[in-house]
């Protein structure tokens, strides 16, 4: 059964339920290039790569049944001048993608994704926490407002060819909290690696009201506008995609 569109947009958080990420799943997904390949029996060299060390991306795709490897990307990781949120979030998973997949073999061609993740108050971005204080000071800015979470998601290749990317937004509310609250919460451990300090998978779905938009984008990656991703890079990755998931 399919969500209707107001399912997908809008998912209520009154109770704490946590997104279910099942990351145990063994099904394997083939992200299959044009053409046929060099070695059929050689899997891994069709396979996804993954750009990114987050935990949480790892887990969301995993959950999927999708087959990867997980390369990190190696990029600073700084807003130009003049550079708008979403230009941003963009611009740095075009770059992580890139970074690595100009780091593998030019062929056989692998698919390489790269995403960041920002939080956004009215304009200004929210990044990781320096440390305690620093988180308790940004969630602090994000009590009581609807902020958004722009995930940038891009897709290249290590043949050059390219590359695609978007950028997919979500909004989220957030209740009043004390500070002894916010000190309380940030003293568990969740928040250091976190842009804007806090964790919708984790303790953090406290605070929050409402989701506007994809939950897995805020915890880092949007899943079904990264699978559409894919489906335009190559109808055959949709296809071993659906095979992967059954």
């Amino acid at each position: 059964m399919h969500a209707s569109q107001a399912d997908r947009d809008t998912t209520r958080l009154d109770a704490p339920t946590r997104p279910r990420l099942d990351a145990g799943r063994t099904h394997r997904y083939l992200a299959s290039v044009t053409g046929p390949l060099r070695h059929q029996n050689d899997q891994t060299a069709t396979c996804l790569v993954l750009a990114s060390a987050s935990p949480r991306r790892r887990e969301i795709l995993a959950a999927t049944g999708i087959a990867f490897e997980v390369l990190p990307a190696e990029i600073e990781e700084r807003p130009l001048a003049g550079e708008s949120p979403p230009e941003l979030a963009e611009r740095l998973a075009r770059e992580k993608a890139l970074d690595v997949a100009t780091r593998l073999p030019h062929a056989p061609a692998r698919p390489v994704l790269g995403s960041d993740t920002i939080v956004v108050a009215g304009e200004a971005v929210l990044g990781k926490p320096r440390d305690e204080s620093h988180a308790v000071e940004l969630l602090a800015q994000l009590m009581g407002t609807t902020h958004r979470v722009m995930t940038g998601i891009a897709l290249c290749w290590s043949d050059g060819r390219e590359p695609i990317s978007r950028v997919v937004v979500s909004r989220v509310e957030m209740r009043q909290a004390t500070r002894r609250e916010l000190e309380e919460y940030v003293a568990l451990g969740e928040s250091l690696d976190k842009a804007g300090g806090y964790a919708l998978q984790g303790e953090g779905r406290r605070f929050v009201v409402d989701v506007q938009g994809s939950p897995s984008n805020v915890i880092g990656l949007p899943l079904e506008e990264t699978l559409e991703l894919l489906d335009r890079a190559s109808p055959s990755i949709r296809l071993s995609i659906r095979n992967g998931i059954r």
